[in-house]
């Protein structure tokens, strides 16, 4: 079972991406459910929102993990740590424990760099450091020692149909 995550900072294009790579490969994705999560909140969210959001990730992945050898996802328990560590200096052991576990799986992620303009949301918090916060992606992928490929530039669809054919050939 391949999973692929599509992940990288807010506006970087990763549900667009997701969405044309299911098309192509006649594939469901995870949705982020965060954005479900968050839209259905109404209220501003706390730090302890973080952990229900990774919780119902987590459980999302697990139900498409089940169905596909080949299992895509607009972003996982990572963007969470990430978004933690960011707005609260700090993440809840539960979500690092799990991404400690995923590490024995078969991951491979597409870091979408933030290359396009931002795009105004009422979710999105941080048009002005995405640089700063695709260089954290790219630092605990490695560390993590995921598997990863930068998408950007005009030809990221291409490019990904082309990563993932080579992964799953």
């Amino acid at each position: 079972m391949l999973k692929i995550i599509v992940t990288g900072p807010e506006s970087s294009g990763k549900t667009t991406l997701c969405k044309a790579l299911s098309e192509h490969f006649k594939i469901p994705f995870t949705e982020e459910y965060a954005r479900k999560y968050l839209n259905n909140l109404g209220k501003n969210y706390q730090k302890n929102d973080l952990l229900r959001i990774a919780k119902g990730q987590f459980k999302n992945e697990q139900i498409t993990t089940n169905k596909n050898r080949l299992s895509l996802y607009d972003t996982d328990l990572i963007t969470i740590k990430i978004w933690n560590n960011h707005k609260y200096g700090k993440c809840d052991k539960w979500i690092l424990e799990q991404i400690k576990k995923q590490q024995s799986e078969e991951r491979f992620y597409f870091l979408c760099k933030p290359d396009i303009p931002w795009k105004a949301d009422p979710l999105r918090e941080t048009p002005t450091n995405r640089l700063k916060l695709f260089k954290i992606y790219k630092k605990e992928l490695e560390n993590l020692g995921h598997s990863y490929f930068v998408i950007e530039g005009e030809h990221r669809l291409k490019d990904s149909i082309s990563k993932i054919s080579n992964l799953i050939s």
